[in-house]
């Protein structure tokens, strides 16, 4: 893992310097948010705007350097929906309080989103080193895609299963 002070990023060229924050700004953004959707009722519209909203990022691949070979785009969506969403869902789940579903989160799910921030900036730093800063992007976010797209659905299910019983 390659580790940046203060300093170090200031040094860094802007572009650079913006690839490296930028994934921590995200993350922490991403936690709060996180965070403060375990104290408000679940509804379908909760669990499927998220990954409606995120997937106009489509939109950059139409800017040509921001274009990925289909390869690692397959392989970004599946690292993500398998092995970066699998702890997320395994430690969120709905369940039924009244008339309300709420997201009842385990004491473990901080330190795991935690954990995957810290692996995924490690391994921005490390792919980022290999191809370009906008390509880095474009897998990051076809990653993180992944991720969300599969924890929802599998929210849904269980909210579907909850709201029908």
């Amino acid at each position: 893992m390659i580790a940046f002070t203060l300093p170090d990023l200031v040094s860094l060229p802007p572009i650079r310097a913006l690839a490296t924050l930028s994934p921590i700004a995200g993350g922490l953004a991403v936690l709060t948010w996180r965070i403060r959707e375990t104290r408000t009722p679940v509804s379908t519209a909760k669990i499927v705007i998220p990954p409606l909203g995120m997937s106009t990022g489509f939109a950059m691949f139409a800017v040509p350097s921001m274009r990925i070979p289909l390869l690692w785009g397959v392989a970004a969506f599946l690292v993500g929906a398998l092995v970066f969403a699998y702890p997320i869902a395994r430690t969120s789940t709905l369940e039924r309080r009244g008339d309300a579903v709420m997201m009842q989160r385990s004491r473990a799910f901080l330190a795991i989103l935690l954990g995957l921030l810290a692996v995924r900036i490690a391994l921005h730093e490390y792919v980022q080193e290999l191809i370009t800063p906008r390509q880095t992007a474009a897998v990051f976010f076809v990653l993180a895609f992944g991720m969300i797209v599969r924890w929802r659905a599998g929210m849904l299910v269980q909210y579907r299963r909850l709201t029908q019983s």
